[in-house]
């Protein structure tokens, strides 16, 4: 596939082949820092702009348009796959995502379905009209969330500071936690399937609550279901990236599920995570967000230090240790976008 792009720099690096410079994309990179995007959230919904193809092709192609950058990621979210599953999912302003039904015994568990491919069509029509307007100019990132976080959410019925309820539930009731997560891991697969099928280029899987876990707790609730997820993609020509706040901890263990990219999070030197990797694992990251409320000259100077580190490593694709946070001017993601793609090995 990343033969007929006409700019493949994110597969090739990700794949750990030779690159001129690091390609450059950023988690949440169409979002709530553009004014362009609040033109769009202001007349919908935020799952009416995930469940209208054409919405969610305009949102996607905004940072394409606007920034520059090396590849497009689906706009959609992680939970999408939990609603289809049966939760009762709304957005609230500054509260974020809520399950009016959350999900906390063997009775609630058993309510979540896993045959709700059907009504996730709306994204493998979205891509396809993505797909229909970058017309081969740079690859198209899917994505889904991977099942802790997933559950998480279900359990908790919210976002959460500290996840009482799922780790008890993971002390407490790990037969029930298991159940819960075997379903999200076999929607997931279907749903990941589905997209590389409609037309994406490449595959990531966000774990963003990982971090809330022990090492034990990780492979047992979260790594054993990504290592699943990973092994039954139809991953011909699509590198996979895997993602978990907590990479920097969990990077040795995530490595065993065979990921093509492991995206670190700012608390690593990303030149020893890469060389602790086995040989043919690419890195993604991993400037800490913060940096992008800096002075231009700090952006520069903290992004040309990230790559003389990782000069001569090959596998390296440039992005944030997480997503850009909604006030993030505008001007310097820009900048920081031109000054990756300046560089030159």
């Amino acid at each position: 596939m990343s033969t007929t792009l006409q700019n493949d720099l994110l597969i090739r690096a990700a794949f750990s082949q030779q690159t001129e410079r690091p390609p450059v994309w950023m988690m949440r990179q169409a979002g709530r820092f553009m004014p362009q995007y609040w033109e769009i959230k202001n007349k919908y919904s935020f799952l009416e702009m995930c469940k209208t193809p054409e919405i969610a092709a305009d949102v996607t192609m905004l940072p394409v348009d606007l920034l520059g950058i090396d590849a497009a990621i689906l706009f959609s979210d992680i939970l999408v796959t939990a609603e289809a599953m049966g939760g009762d999912l709304s957005f609230e302003q500054g509260v974020g995502p809520r399950f009016a039904n959350p999900v906390r015994s063997f009775a609630d568990a058993d309510k979540l379905t896993t045959d709700c491919l059907p009504k996730l069509e709306y994204v493998a029509d979205a891509i396809k009209v993505i797909q229909q307007r970058l017309n081969g100019s740079i690859p198209l990132i899917g994505f889904a969330g991977a099942p802790f976080t997933i559950l998480s959410y279900l359990v908790e019925g919210a976002s959460s500071k500290d996840f009482k309820l799922t780790k008890l539930m993971l002390n407490n009731e790990p037969k029930l936690a298991h159940t819960i997560l075997q379903k999200i891991a076999d929607v997931t697969v279907e749903y990941l399937n589905m997209q590389i099928a409609a037309g994406v280029n490449a595959i990531q899987l966000f774990d963003s609550w990982a971090l809330a876990l022990s090492w034990n707790d990780y492979q047992e609730f979260s790594h054993y279901y990504n290592q699943q997820i990973i092994a039954k993609l139809n991953r011909q020509d699509i590198p996979v990236i895997s993602f978990c706040k907590g990479s920097s901890v969990f990077a040795p263990i995530m490595a065993e599920a065979k990921p093509d990219v492991i995206s670190v999070d700012w608390n690593a030197d990303l030149k020893n995570i890469k060389q602790s990797l086995p040989s043919g694992i690419a890195v993604q990251g991993n400037l800490d967000p913060f940096v992008l409320y800096a002075d231009k000259k700090v952006i520069k100077d903290k992004i040309i230090q990230l790559f003389e580190r990782m000069r001569g490593e090959n596998g390296f694709i440039f992005n944030l240790g997480h997503g850009i946070m909604p006030d993030i001017p505008f001007d310097n993601v820009k900048y920081a976008i031109e000054v990756v793609k300046e560089f030159r090995y």
